[in-house]
């Protein structure tokens, strides 16, 4: 980036980020592989504080980001064309965001050039959540906090 120039995120749309910018945009706060639970009759959206059983409790990133798909089969992509269907990303995601027009939290690991500032802020699931592994029914572990913007 060059003097005076605004950093990525705010001058490329989301539709032309490159797969670099994209990826660098998860702030690893690992709220999105939390279970949700859906009220078929409202279609509100309700909060788990049980992870899929690849997330890294202490880092907050998948564990075989690659094979992800194949080990999960309803593990969900989010790409460019789709961010603004995912009303379910906590309204701290860097995704959501950016597609709402607002600009990254200051706590950001691209703002702070520290990937723990996400976990310093509070934003992220670490030290909250249990893994599916634990076999807790998801009913009793709904919570509010990923919900709210930090």
């Amino acid at each position: 980036m060059s003097r005076g120039s605004p950093p990525f995120w705010e001058s490329t749309p989301l539709a032309r980020m490159s797969k670099a910018q994209w990826e660098s945009l998860c702030d690893g706060c690992g709220r999105c592989c939390l279970h949700k639970l859906e009220d078929e009759d409202t279609g509100e959206i309700y909060h788990t504080s049980v992870a899929c059983r690849l997330l890294d409790l202490h880092s907050c990133r998948c564990s075989d980001y690659p094979g992800r798909a194949q080990r999960v089969p309803d593990c969900i992509r989010l790409t460019p064309g789709d961010v603004g269907d995912f009303q379910w990303l906590p309204p701290s995601c860097s995704y959501r965001r950016l597609s709402e027009g607002r600009g990254l939290p200051a706590w950001h690991p691209l703002i702070t050039g520290d990937p723990d500032s996400v976990h310093a802020a509070g934003a992220s699931v670490r030290g909250r959540v249990v893994s599916e592994d634990e076999g807790d029914p998801l009913e009793t572990r709904i919570v509010v906090w990923p919900g709210r913007d930090v």
